[in-house]
């Protein structure tokens, strides 16, 4: 009888990539936002005050350095930070509250996201939780 074949692990996170990603003050914004829970991109134009086609495309460059997931909600897409993938990526995570601390936005984005929250934010598919 064989053995069932070991589950493959995704790569390890491109370091050159990801540092690219992070050179962008509006993506670690993101991401910095992102640690709170999913959110879709409206919460996300909302929340930081930023322009809709220039939000999905940060999105879009931080899914493929794969710091962040994308899940369908019917019409929704909401994104979330991608799990840990090795040390570095975990350190990382660890260390996006240190690098918003650094950054005025980063204060408002939170009281922003706070108040959009209560709200029950921007669309109607917030009630699910991310499986």
């Amino acid at each position: 009888m064989r053995a069932a074949p070991l589950p493959r692990l995704p790569p390890p996170l491109d370091v050159a990539v990801v540092f690219r990603a992070l050179a962008d003050p509006t993506r670690v914004r993101i991401l910095h936002l992102l640690r709170r829970g999913p959110l879709c991109v409206g919460d996300l134009v909302a929340a930081i005050d930023v322009p809709q086609p220039k939000v999905s495309r940060h999105l879009a460059y931080l899914r493929r350095a794969r710091l962040v997931d994308d899940e369908r909600r019917g019409s929704w897409s909401f994104y979330g930070l991608a799990p840990g993938r090795g040390a570095f990526h975990r350190q990382l995570l660890a260390l996006l509250d240190a690098a918003a601390r650094q950054m005025p936005e980063a204060v408002a984005d939170d009281a922003a996201l706070r108040k959009l929250r209560a709200k029950g934010g921007c669309c109607p598919q917030h009630d699910r939780t991310r499986p």
